[in-house]
């Protein structure tokens, strides 16, 4: 179960329905820029709801989509970082989204998956998943330290201490700017929110970039 701010984020349907419409339409979206010969690693997908993730590539923002699903589906209690954080919010807000502007599309990621949802696809269900976040008691960091991007470290502290953000709370987030391979444990970390040949379909269209043994 992923706590975040001490609350637990729901392991329900609507969990479900927001972490699998998101990776499915960032999928599709890298499959569809390699077919047309775009740099599949422009700034694209879910996480680009968080200013401060929006340059992450889209084949590590599935991964990390990945590692929080496995902390929610974790039979015990995972306190969740900032990064975990983001990837609730810009998951939640990805499928609300689609949800109110391409309900087919919605429809149609959560065919063929490991649940069978029976549920109207309409502004209802987009808000009842915008709540899932709205409804935990964080402070939003993740939405503000993109303000300290551009700032000397001197100038960007006293704002850090205004807000009761502290370093090592933010470092999780600088550590992901930096990520190009993915997590060996990718695979494993989508059980329950792809069936075995999607996960395999992914992986042929993300290429699954991992760390190189040494």
């Amino acid at each position: 179960m992923l706590t975040i701010s001490k609350d637990i984020l729901p392991q329900t349907f609507l969990s479900y329905i927001a972490f699998r419409i998101a990776f499915m339409d960032t999928l599709e979206r890298i499959a569809l820029a390699k077919q047309v010969g775009d740099d599949p690693f422009d700034s694209f997908g879910f996480l680009t709801e968080v200013p401060f993730l929006r340059s992450v590539p889209p084949h590590v923002q599935l991964d990390l989509l990945s590692v929080t699903w496995a902390k929610h589906l974790a039979s015990e209690h995972v306190e969740g970082d900032l990064v975990d954080e983001s990837v609730v919010y810009a998951v939640c807000e990805t499928a609300a989204r689609i949800i109110d502007e391409q309900p087919d599309e919605a429809r149609r990621y959560l065919q063929g998956g490991p649940l069978d949802v029976h549920i109207a696809v309409d502004h209802f269900l987009s808000s009842e998943i915008r709540n899932l976040h709205l409804n935990l008691s964080n402070e939003g960091d993740f939405l503000l330290i993109s303000q300290f991007q551009d700032m000397a470290p001197e100038e960007a502290l006293p704002m850090k201490e205004e807000f009761g953000i502290q370093e090592e709370a933010i470092e999780p987030m600088f550590d992901v700017l930096m990520q190009w391979f993915m997590s060996v444990d990718f695979m494993p970390n989508l059980e329950g929110l792809l069936q075995e040949r999607e996960v395999a379909k992914a992986i042929t269209i993300v290429g699954l970039k991992q760390q190189p043994l040494c």
